[in-house]
């Protein structure tokens, strides 16, 4: 395989998804999820939208919106409604006495996340400086054989290209492992503080009575009276102050580090 002398050096490392942002992703929790500490807390209100005003006919096409002289999807009818035969009685629910809570400002508020996040960031910026030593120390040799290009033969030279390539190319690879791994012990750590928060949860809630608890974001107007998220923000912090954060280990890396 002929490589040009112009080497691919570039160390593309995926951006860590720390697992206090995990996107807003669903937990293994019952209902609850672990979004970044540095978002936002969301708003009391929310503003409300009104519809789009319907607009005119315009002449010439159709009320469904196809143009003139296309034939129009015939609506398909729904099969009748079946007449099932009414279940027993059942005891009436009782009435929702409600709470809501912004887990965004109650993981801000977490000595245990921010230690996390602290952790985490370190290792991350542990890993691009080594990266980019990686990349100066490419760029010397990518150099060194361009400047022997008139010495060298063809195959030698290539062969020097090949031998810069590969071993970039396996770089990349444990970069990304090791990104990967950092990424994993992030939501490790963050899942005992998940779990320990869904507990406080139930217990604040349980102690004003609250039988529903919402989300702030799901909510478009409460009053302060219903809002939880800092006394569920104090309890975790008495609870769970701090959290150990797993070393960011790599599965494969003992064998790996054996073969060299």
């Amino acid at each position: 395989m002929k490589f040009s002398s112009s080497l691919r050096l570039g160390l593309t490392l995926p951006a860590l998804a720390l697992g206090l942002g995990i996107g807003h992703a669903q937990s293994n929790g019952p209902g609850y999820f672990i979004p970044h500490p540095k978002a936002a807390p969301a708003s009391h209100t929310a503003p409300m939208r009104a519809a789009a005003p319907a607009m005119p006919e315009q002449p010439g096409m159709a009320q469904n919106g196809e143009q003139p002289g296309t034939q129009a999807i015939p609506q398909q009818k729904l099969p009748p409604i079946p007449q099932l035969p009414a279940l027993p009685k059942e005891n009436t629910p009782p009435a929702p006495v409600m709470g809501v809570l912004s887990v965004p400002e109650v993981m801000q508020e977490s000595t245990a996340a921010q230690g996390v996040e602290k952790i985490i960031e370190a290792r991350r910026q542990k890993l691009a400086a080594e990266a980019q030593a990686d990349q100066q120390k490419w760029e010397g040799e990518q150099k060194t054989i361009t400047g022997e290009k008139a010495k060298l033969s063809k195959a030698a030279l290539a062969g020097k290209e090949q031998a810069l390539q590969t071993e970039i190319e396996q770089a990349q690879v444990d970069f990304h492992n090791r990104n990967l791994a950092i990424e994993v012990a992030a939501r490790t750590a963050l899942g005992k503080i998940e779990a320990t928060l869904i507990a406080v949860i139930r217990q604040v809630a349980q102690a004003h009575g609250m039988n529903l608890v919402l989300h702030r974001s799901q909510v478009a107007l409460n009053v302060n009276g219903f809002d939880i998220s800092k006394e569920v923000a104090g309890h975790l912090n008495k609870i769970l102050p701090s959290v150990a954060v797993p070393p960011s280990v790599v599965p494969n890396m003992a064998a790996a580090s054996a073969q060299k």
